[in-house]
């Protein structure tokens, strides 16, 4: 771990360009404040590649004054630092003003592949909307969050991403006293459902139709066009979250705070606080320790996911009433949309089955295949990771079988379904080998396994050992690769090791 210590506030050369569109927004959508200074930054890791997708020169940002800006110690040359104001449902239970209670919007850059970008720093001190918390981070849960919003990105699922991890050489006092640290997260924005409904509580229209612009604009230009601009900018959100609760399902991902607040108008996974991963396969997998009634349950997720989806169509009614001449075109128009969620979810759930079970040539029997392999690794507790994994194998050998058959309780629930599956890859056009590659670019044998993350960030808080996180960062960041001598990674946790909860990060 790099140390680079210092305090200076200032403005700093290092140079990210920033532009600072929503800024310019009306001053009720968010406070200007800057982040408070820490007592000594010292740089954990630094996201090398993401920071040249992001035209940042990683050199300059892994110097002092870099590190003083990732830190919150200094500010950025053109850098105009907010906090968003949001509101949001968490747990269902309406909260009219929640907001970056611990985060600050640095501003916007433009990547190199041109797309827009925000950067954000969490854990960077109190703002007007802290709610009487100290606005900092600890130093697990940073580290989670860089782990598996990699890991997912890897994986090819929208995401917001890490630019950087920076410990503060101060300690925040949650139950214990723990390390603190400051997160740099990069996302297309942080535009959330309940930024919506923020300002729908307050009956402010003119805010809703600014803010539906400004999201058209930057995430759905297309709808600009359509002759319904706001019913256009709904059906958009409702295609992308539909899409991105579908690719959770086929990696076994539970989010478990999937509050309003933590659903993006953009489409990507964003706030990783007590997120986990299936190990067994069981559709009623809760981990995080705050849901206690399993509302965000692994099995659970598409539900909630249109149940956010639809406040936000009801946050936007009153646009939709300005298309649509009258309320009641309006409230249809937005069950219209709504009423698209399931089956769009349903088509790339499937899609993704297909894809992890081999299927390219699609018959009607397909989804009833998968959902019986489901049920019987749920019957027979099968890893769900490792289950698809050496499916690949099998699908190019059958003497692979046994490696597939190992993980169910009862072995012949395998092998009575693999009869099926290996019926129906006889109407597959593709050889075996060619299949099994395929099949392996859409199962990962590499995950952020829950007990793996908790060793890292055990040997980070009470070790200030990183060499674990590194090699499982290492890991991570190249799920689908074949690497014999990393096998350990794969495996399920043993009964000593299981995480049974996970916690938010605040």
């Amino acid at each position: 771990m790099e140390s680079h210590a210092g305090s200076s506030s200032g403005r700093s050369p290092v140079r990210f360009g920033f532009e600072n569109t929503y800024a310019r927004l009306p001053e009720r959508f968010y406070a200007r404040l800057d982040p408070t200074p820490v007592a000594a930054p010292r740089l954990i890791k630094l996201n090398v590649e993401l920071a040249q997708q992001l035209g940042l020169d990683p050199e300059a940002l892994a110097r002092p004054e870099g590190v003083e800006i990732l830190a919150g110690n200094r500010i950025a040359e053109g850098s105009e630092p907010v906090a968003m104001a949001y509101a949001g449902h968490q747990y269902a239970h309406f909260v009219p003003q929640l907001g970056d209670g611990r985060a600050i919007l640095l501003g916007e850059v433009i990547a190199r592949s041109g797309m827009r970008c925000d950067i954000q720093l969490k854990g960077s001190g109190p703002t007007p909307f802290s709610r009487l918390g100290d606005g900092r981070a600890a130093l697990g849960p940073v580290l989670r969050e860089y782990i598996v919003s990699e890991a997912m990105a890897a994986m090819g699922v929208p995401t917001t991403r890490t630019l950087a991890a920076v410990a503060t050489g101060e300690q925040v006092f949650r139950e214990t006293s723990l390390p603190g640290a400051v997160l740099t997260r990069v996302a297309a924005s942080h535009l959330r459902v309940g930024t919506f409904e923020y300002f729908a509580a307050r009956r402010d229209t003119e805010a809703v139709r600014i803010l539906a612009r400004f999201a058209i604009d930057r995430h759905y230009p297309d709808a600009a066009a359509a002759a319904q601009p706001y019913r256009a900018f709904l059906d958009g959100v409702i295609a992308r979250q539909a899409s991105l609760v579908a690719q959770w399902t086929m990696l076994g991902f539970i989010h478990g705070v999937m509050n309003t607040d933590n659903t993006s108008i953009s489409g990507e996974t964003i706030d990783y606080g007590p997120c986990a991963f299936i190990e067994a396969y069981d559709p009623a997998a809760v981990f995080s320790s705050i849901d206690r009634h399993g509302r965000y349950a692994y099995a659970n997720q598409p539900r909630i996911a249109l149940w956010n989806l639809t406040r936000l169509a009801e946050s936007l009614l009153p646009l939709l009433e300005e298309e649509c001449g009258t309320e009641a075109l309006a409230l249809d128009s937005a069950r219209e949309a709504l009423s698209a969620f399931a089956p769009r979810f349903e088509t790339a759930q499937l899609a993704g089955l297909r894809r992890k079970l081999g299927l390219y040539a699609e018959q009607d029997g397909d989804l009833a295949l998968a959902q019986d392999l489901l049920q019987r690794m749920a019957l027979h507790a099968a890893d769900f990771t490792l289950t698809f994994r050496r499916l690949c194998d099998a699908a190019e050998t059958q003497e692979a079988d046994a490696q597939v058959r190992s993980l169910f309780a009862d072995p012949e629930a395998f092998d009575v379904w693999a009869v099926r599956w290996r019926r129906r890859h006889r109407d597959e056009p593709t050889a075996p080998q060619e299949r099994a590659a395929a099949m392996r670019k859409s199962n990962p044998a590499f995950i952020p396994r829950n007990h793996r993350v908790e060793e890292v960030i055990n040997a980070a808080v009470e070790r200030q050992d990183f060499e674990p996180f590194e090699e499982l960062l290492d890991v991570v960041s190249r799920p689908y690769d074949v690497r014999p001598d990393l096998d350990r990674y794969t495996w399920p946790a043993r009964p000593d090791e299981r995480v049974l909860q996970t916690f938010c990060g605040t």
